[in-house]
């Protein structure tokens, strides 16, 4: 063969392996789920009580059939996980590197941010009070107050501790790794099915509507926490600083999260995604140390004491509770199918940046630690919310009526010292949590389509900028459109949750494998 042909296939050859927006983009994957989230939108956009109708029925259909499994579901993930972790496979090193890639505080930033995201601070200002004016079935029949508050954060924890961080990314993290680093298969929610069907899921239709259903779910639950922060911190900036609360408002301030979670997005884990997470960790720390230290400090540690007693004392109760189904559907099982909606692309990201890390910490972290914190989080915000309406009947219930989320947490910043500048910075933290999902989610969707843990910048940015486009549209047409896709979510949880049920075992049967191939 000539030098001149060799010169010509070397440059065709090197063209071709320039990657471009199309480059390994699994097209039926991105049909499917891209094309069931525009119909959504276009249906909304047409008649949007029809499809709120629709998305009821379906939402009533899946909590009354599913709800129960999933409870069992995430009670067994926490405690195999749990085993995993004290047995001699805890000391298995994941990911095929001797070593972590990153720090542990950026390790564990990333993650607290990304898994908490912004429901985490609305979420914690008003859940407990929620709780305290409308009693849990399993705690009715009490009258005392401060004890209608301490059982107002059990219930809290219950809806935001172990069992939702376990299913988040413990023992699909753990599978994750293991056959995507050791054994070279895709980062796709697909995998978490090869160790029962084989090769056939990797291919072919089943495969491809596994990935669809996980991409729309996780989109639905990402586009959804977007299109709430327009709104809740327009209310939030016409209550401070008296801009109108517009829709114009709420597309500026979606327009600049947009920007935000998109370039972290394109610089990839160890760049932006790493840099907002610490900013986000550092924020919340403070405003957590500032609140501890001139809130109604006494209350907070005396409640986070007591009322994660009665969360451990009540543990099983709560987590297989099923006398109230009307109560389980709109909270418990809510809950549950937007954290199981979340789960395989939440583990990808986890897989993603926990190389070199031992099963133990990978399972510590999440479905311990961070629960911990998660619930000092809710006493800081709840708690403190909690006291000043003992103190004050009304002075947080009051703004918090018609579940008002953005007014419950106002209502609570604006009694501490500095309140302007602390409510303030709490909108800051929130637009930043937003963010840290939008942004890691971004990048996971991206993984899914590529199959790549370095998914071509073009296609992270289509998936960026969609989301918040989606939820501008959703929102221009009132909190109605939101509110669908929020019930929508459970929906979407159906299928996700048969992909996840497999780890149950897969997870021990891989840890035991790799156990004794690193000689433990």
């Amino acid at each position: 063969m000539s030098n001149k042909i060799q010169a010509s296939l070397a440059e065709n050859k090197d063209i071709n392996a320039r990657p471009t927006f199309l480059t390994g983009i699994d097209l039926p994957v991105f049909m499917i789920s891209g094309g069931a989230l525009l119909l959504f939108v276009v249906l909304a956009l047409y008649d949007i009580e029809l499809v709120s109708a629709w998305v009821n029925s379906a939402f009533a259909v899946s909590t009354k059939l599913f709800g129960a499994y999933w409870q069992i579901l995430l009670l067994l993930t926490f405690l195999i996980g749990l085993v995993m972790a004290v047995g001699r496979g805890g000391s298995v090193r994941l990911g095929g590197l001797s070593v972590p890639e990153m720090s542990t505080f950026q390790w564990m930033s990333i993650i607290m941010c990304t898994l908490l995201a912004g429901g985490g601070v609305f979420w914690a200002a008003a859940e407990p009070m929620a709780h305290f004016m409308s009693p849990p079935p399993l705690y009715a029949g009490e009258t005392d107050k401060t004890s209608m508050a301490l059982n107002a954060l059990a219930q809290s924890f219950m809806h935001w501790g172990f069992l939702a961080w376990a299913i988040l990314g413990s023992l699909t993290g753990v599978v994750f790794m293991h056959l995507h680093y050791d054994k070279g298969l895709p980062l796709k929610p697909r995998t978490l099915l090869y160790p029962v069907f084989g090769d056939k899921v990797m291919k072919g239709w089943l495969g491809a509507l596994v990935d669809a259903c996980c991409v729309l779910a996780v989109v639905a639950g990402t586009v959804g926490p977007i299109g709430f922060l327009g709104l809740q911190v327009s209310f939030g900036l016409e209550k401070l600083f008296g801009i109108p609360d517009t829709y114009s408002t709420q597309v500026t301030i979606l327009v600049g999260l947009i920007a935000i979670y998109t370039l972290s997005a394109m610089s990839g884990v160890t760049r932006g995604i790493q840099i907002l997470s610490n900013i986000n960790i550092l924020l919340a720390a403070f405003l957590m140390l500032f609140i501890l230290l001139f809130g109604p400090t006494a209350f907070i540690i005396d409640a986070y004491l007591h009322a994660f007693g009665l969360y451990l004392n009540n543990f099983i109760p709560m987590a297989t509770f099923r006398a109230d189904p009307a109560w389980l559907d709109w909270w418990t099982v809510f809950f549950w199918g937007w954290f199981l909606g979340y789960g395989p692309l939440m583990a990808m990201f986890v897989a993603r940046i926990s190389r070199g890390r031992t099963v133990r910490q990978v399972i510590m972290l999440i479905s311990i630690i961070a629960p911990l914190i998660t619930c000092f989080w809710f006493t800081i915000m709840g708690g403190s919310g909690l006291a000043f309406e003992l103190a004050s009947p009304g002075s947080v219930s009051g703004p918090f009526t018609g579940f008002n989320l953005p007014a419950a947490l106002l209502a609570i910043t604006e009694q501490l010292p500095l309140g302007f500048t602390i409510s303030v910075l709490f909108m800051v933290l929130t637009t930043i949590f937003v963010a840290t999902t939008g942004d890691s989610m971004t990048f996971a969707v991206s993984m899914v389509m590529t199959g790549s843990d370095h998914p071509h910048t073009g296609v992270r940015v289509f998936w960026g900028v969609m989301m918040g486009v989606v939820a501008a549209i959703l929102i221009s047409i009132g909190s109605g459109g939101i509110s669908a896709l929020q019930s929508f979510i459970v929906v979407t949880a159906v299928p996700v949750s048969l992909v996840l049920l497999p780890t149950l075992w897969t997870a021990p049967q891989i840890i035991k494998k790799m156990a004794k191939d690193q000689g433990l």
